[in-house]
Protein backbone atom coordinates (compact mmCIF):
# COMPACT_ATOMS: atom_id res chain seq x y z
CA UNK A 1 0.00 0.00 0.00
CA UNK A 2 1.22 3.69 -1.36
CA UNK A 3 2.45 5.80 1.80
CA UNK A 4 -0.33 8.43 2.97
CA UNK A 5 -3.44 6.00 1.89
CA UNK A 6 -5.57 3.83 3.69
CA UNK A 7 -7.68 1.21 2.28
CA UNK A 8 -11.69 2.68 2.41
CA UNK A 9 -14.09 0.83 4.35
CA UNK A 10 -17.05 1.28 1.93
CA UNK A 11 -14.86 -0.10 -1.15
CA UNK A 12 -12.25 -2.57 -0.27
CA UNK A 13 -9.08 -2.48 -2.10
CA UNK A 14 -9.49 1.12 -3.14
CA UNK A 15 -7.50 3.56 -1.16
CA UNK A 16 -8.15 6.99 -0.55
CA UNK A 17 -5.94 9.93 0.36
CA UNK A 18 -4.88 9.87 4.54
CA UNK A 19 -5.96 13.77 4.30
CA UNK A 20 -7.90 15.56 7.03
CA UNK A 21 -11.06 14.83 5.43
CA UNK A 22 -10.79 11.52 5.11
CA UNK A 23 -9.03 10.75 8.36
CA UNK A 24 -12.49 12.88 10.26
CA UNK A 25 -14.90 10.37 9.49
CA UNK A 26 -12.71 7.51 11.07
CA UNK A 27 -12.09 9.64 14.42
CA UNK A 28 -15.83 10.52 14.67
CA UNK A 29 -16.24 6.93 14.16
CA UNK A 30 -13.79 6.43 16.92
CA UNK A 31 -15.39 8.83 19.42
CA UNK A 32 -18.64 7.80 19.33
CA UNK A 33 -17.65 3.47 19.95
CA UNK A 34 -15.10 5.33 22.86
CA UNK A 35 -18.21 7.14 23.86
CA UNK A 36 -20.43 4.35 24.21
CA UNK A 37 -17.42 1.87 25.48
CA UNK A 38 -16.82 4.13 27.98
CA UNK A 39 -20.63 3.85 29.39
CA UNK A 40 -20.32 -0.04 29.23
CA UNK A 41 -17.14 -0.29 30.49
CA UNK A 42 -17.44 1.67 33.99
CA UNK A 43 -17.32 -0.65 36.67
CA UNK A 44 -20.38 0.26 38.28
CA UNK A 45 -22.76 0.66 35.13
CA UNK A 46 -22.12 -2.54 34.70
CA UNK A 47 -22.78 -3.87 38.10
CA UNK A 48 -26.17 -1.96 37.46
CA UNK A 49 -26.65 -4.02 34.52
CA UNK A 50 -26.26 -7.17 35.79
CA UNK A 51 -28.32 -6.73 39.04
CA UNK A 52 -31.12 -5.49 36.91
CA UNK A 53 -31.11 -8.80 35.22
CA UNK A 54 -33.28 -10.03 37.15
CA UNK A 55 -35.74 -8.14 37.13
CA UNK A 56 -36.71 -4.08 38.25
CA UNK A 57 -35.34 -2.64 41.62
CA UNK A 58 -36.01 0.32 43.71
CA UNK A 59 -32.83 2.61 44.22
CA UNK A 60 -32.39 0.94 47.50
CA UNK A 61 -32.75 -2.30 46.42
CA UNK A 62 -29.65 -1.77 44.07
CA UNK A 63 -27.68 0.24 46.35
CA UNK A 64 -27.97 -2.79 49.17
CA UNK A 65 -27.01 -5.60 45.62
CA UNK A 66 -23.86 -3.35 45.00
CA UNK A 67 -20.91 -3.76 47.66
CA UNK A 68 -19.03 -0.32 48.73
CA UNK A 69 -21.31 2.10 45.69
CA UNK A 70 -22.16 5.23 46.93
CA UNK A 71 -25.84 6.70 46.87
CA UNK A 72 -23.70 9.74 44.63
CA UNK A 73 -22.60 7.32 42.64
CA UNK A 74 -25.72 5.20 41.94
CA UNK A 75 -27.16 8.56 41.21
CA UNK A 76 -25.50 8.96 38.26
CA UNK A 77 -24.54 5.55 37.24
CA UNK A 78 -28.54 5.36 36.70
CA UNK A 79 -29.23 8.74 35.38
CA UNK A 80 -26.00 8.05 32.68
CA UNK A 81 -28.07 4.82 31.79
CA UNK A 82 -31.11 6.20 31.80
CA UNK A 83 -29.60 8.62 29.20
CA UNK A 84 -28.12 6.40 27.41
CA UNK A 85 -31.43 4.66 27.02
CA UNK A 86 -30.36 1.51 28.76
CA UNK A 87 -32.43 1.46 31.85
CA UNK A 88 -35.99 2.98 32.58
CA UNK A 89 -37.03 4.80 35.26
CA UNK A 90 -40.91 4.42 36.51
CA UNK A 91 -42.29 6.57 39.08
CA UNK A 92 -45.41 5.08 41.23
CA UNK A 93 -47.55 8.06 42.32
CA UNK A 94 -47.46 7.09 46.08
CA UNK A 95 -46.62 8.32 49.83
CA UNK A 96 -43.50 8.58 49.41
CA UNK A 97 -43.39 8.11 45.61
CA UNK A 98 -42.18 4.49 44.44
CA UNK A 99 -39.45 4.26 41.44
CA UNK A 100 -38.19 1.59 40.12
CA UNK A 101 -35.42 0.91 37.67
CA UNK A 102 -35.26 -1.71 34.71
CA UNK A 103 -33.70 -2.91 31.82
CA UNK A 104 -34.81 -1.47 28.50
CA UNK A 105 -34.71 -3.89 25.42
CA UNK A 106 -31.29 -1.87 24.86
CA UNK A 107 -29.79 -2.88 28.39
CA UNK A 108 -31.42 -6.24 28.06
CA UNK A 109 -29.41 -6.35 24.73
CA UNK A 110 -26.12 -5.54 26.61
CA UNK A 111 -26.16 -8.39 29.43
CA UNK A 112 -25.25 -11.38 27.00
CA UNK A 113 -21.24 -9.89 26.31
CA UNK A 114 -21.48 -8.07 29.57
CA UNK A 115 -21.40 -11.63 30.58
CA UNK A 116 -19.36 -12.92 27.80
CA UNK A 117 -16.70 -10.36 29.04
CA UNK A 118 -16.67 -11.13 32.63
CA UNK A 119 -16.78 -14.82 31.79
CA UNK A 120 -13.77 -14.21 29.84
CA UNK A 121 -12.07 -12.06 33.10
CA UNK A 122 -13.05 -14.81 35.45
CA UNK A 123 -11.45 -17.54 33.38
CA UNK A 124 -8.43 -15.64 32.52
CA UNK A 125 -7.59 -13.45 35.48
CA UNK A 126 -4.91 -16.06 36.46
CA UNK A 127 -2.99 -15.89 33.46
CA UNK A 128 -3.65 -11.60 33.89
CA UNK A 129 -1.96 -11.80 37.46
CA UNK A 130 1.08 -13.88 35.88
CA UNK A 131 1.59 -11.71 33.27
CA UNK A 132 1.57 -8.92 35.42
CA UNK A 133 4.19 -10.41 38.01
CA UNK A 134 6.30 -11.36 35.13
CA UNK A 135 6.22 -7.66 33.57
CA UNK A 136 6.64 -5.89 37.13
CA UNK A 137 9.45 -8.17 37.79
CA UNK A 138 11.49 -6.96 34.26
CA UNK A 139 10.94 -3.29 34.99
CA UNK A 140 12.35 -3.82 38.56
CA UNK A 141 16.03 -4.62 36.20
Amino acid sequence: MQEGTFPSVSSPGVTAPADKAADHGDHSACRAVNDVLSRVGDKWSMRVVMNLDRGPMRFNELRRAIDSISQRMLTRTLRGLERDGLVSRTVTPSVPPRVDYALTPLGQSLREPVQALGDWAMANRAAVEDARTTFDAGCDE
